[in-house]
């Protein structure tokens, strides 16, 4: 028998969970049917929902033996979910996706057939286009792709989804990654294995609404930029050389012009630009060092990713004791 894992973190999700549930159930049979060795685990992670997310997944795990979960004791964000979704896995095959169904699960049992041989570690899919989005999120996505594919090493594929389909020695290779600061993206392309991308065009939310504003994806855009490139640390050494240059040739100019008009040249506004400008570019490099400083604090504590709260095991005893 071969036993697959999908992992799902959840986050205010009690809109969605029932669909999630209903059409995962109807594709882990079709999966059965035609692969008679397979059996299911659902790792559900709630990830400190202030809805009845909890509540629903206690009842589901009540009514189906292959339901699991782990309930935060805070919100941790979304990568710990995924981290503890991993960690807690059982399976031969580890499955990641969304309960929002943006992740399509009809999707796995083409992604099962890519990975089952050891042809390929991974199947994921890619997004080809991205209805449903605003232009102005759409054209920043793009943004940072290009931006962290030229200073960084690792390769992130544009629009690669964290719906993946991944062998136990791949979910294995990044559980050894325990870093603190993580950016799951670029641990997948960091890893290695060998992947299958599926393209597929951009799906709605059936119900409900994203927890990912502007601003947090602008936030994880930067966690992944300093989590897989030091290129900030080389544009603070340029801007500092730059800004010597450029008070050089001010000096430059500022002596031809003494000696010509007499040295009424140097004015209190001038004097302010030149402040101000110096003074931008060491608070500004300052900050990019102290981005990195502080990734540094954080791992150096090594405190645990997440904390467990509760899951099925506990809620189950706590119902016998009360029966």
């Amino acid at each position: 028998m071969k036993l697959i894992s999908i992992v799902v973190p959840c986050y205010n999700e009690q809109e969605v969970l029932p669909m999630f549930y209903e059409e995962i159930q109807k594709i882990m049979k079709q999966m059965q049917e035609e692969h008679a060795e397979l059996i299911f685990e659902l790792v559900f992670i709630d990830d400190g929902s202030r809805d009845k997310t909890l509540e629903i997944l206690r009842e589901m795990s009540l009514k189906d033996k292959r339901v699991r979960y782990i309930s935060f004791s805070r919100n941790f964000g979304k990568e710990a979910g995924m981290y503890a979704g991993l960690e807690n896995a059982k399976g031969d095959f580890v499955v990641v996706m969304d309960a929002d169904l943006q992740h399509p699960p009809a999707f796995l049992p083409k992604m099962y057939n890519y990975v089952k041989d050891g042809e390929f570690d991974c199947a994921t899919t890619r997004r080809v286009s991205r209805q449903g989005e605003s232009k102005i999120r759409s054209a920043f996505a793009r943004l940072f792709y290009k931006i962290m594919n030229k200073i960084s090493q690792t390769e992130i594929v544009d629009g690669a989804q964290d719906f993946r389909f991944m062998s136990r020695q791949m979910v294995d290779a990044i559980l050894n990654m325990q870093e603190y600061n993580r950016f799951s993206k670029g641990i997948f392309s960091w890893v290695g294995f060998k992947t299958q991308y599926i393209e597929y065009e951009n799906v709605e939310r059936p119900a409900g609404t994203s927890s990912w504003s502007f601003w947090g994806l602008f936030r994880y855009s930067l966690e992944g930029i300093m989590a897989f490139s030091t290129a900030p640390l080389m544009i603070a050494s340029i801007l500092g050389i730059v800004s010597c240059v450029v008070a050089v040739i001010l000096f430059i100019v500022w002596l031809i012009k003494g000696f010509c008009d007499g040295w009424i040249f140097a004015t209190t506004t001038g004097i302010m630009c030149a402040l101000f400008f110096i003074g931008g570019l060491q608070l500004f490099c300052t900050g990019i060092l102290g981005q990195y400083l502080s990734k540094s604090y954080l791992e150096v504590k090594h405190r645990p990713i997440y904390l467990m709260r509760e899951n099925e095991e506990i809620y189950r005893s706590r119902q016998e004791n009360k029966n």
